[in-house]
């Protein structure tokens, strides 16, 4: 149970950088009942390359002192989709048309929507 907590508190840490950021539009989905590959996607939109890389760089520097290792990342060469893998929480960062491309939120829509209320610290 510890384990879960530690994981949620991690969660947390990623919202609260993101909204140190700006981010637009930050979503949280509990997909460990759907899914092997993670328990969180933390997704965000950003205005320009320049804030998701500052988004990127929060959330990376939050969950490293909340005891996250990032084990992968991607997109930061593009800097319209950068994704930030810590294990069982990946944070997924878009520029506003990538979001709406891709639409995670739709292609996971069996995931359980965390609400933001459950997320500030």
């Amino acid at each position: 149970m510890s384990n879960e907590i530690n994981l949620f508190d991690g969660v947390k840490a990623a919202y609260n950088a993101l909204e140190d950021k700006l981010a637009i539009d930050i979503t949280v989905l509990d997909i460990h009942e759907v899914s092997v590959i993670a328990d969180y996607f933390v997704i965000a939109s950003g205005g320009n390359q320049n804030q998701l890389k500052a988004m990127a760089d929060a959330v990376e520097e939050a969950l490293y002192k909340a005891g996250f290792k990032l084990s992968h990342s991607e997109g930061f060469r593009s800097k319209t989709w950068i994704l930030l893998d810590f294990g069982d929480i990946i944070v997924h960062l878009f520029g506003k048309e990538e979001r709406e491309f891709y639409n995670i939120e739709r292609i996971w829509g069996d995931a359980r929507f965390i609400s933001s209320e459950d997320l500030k610290s």
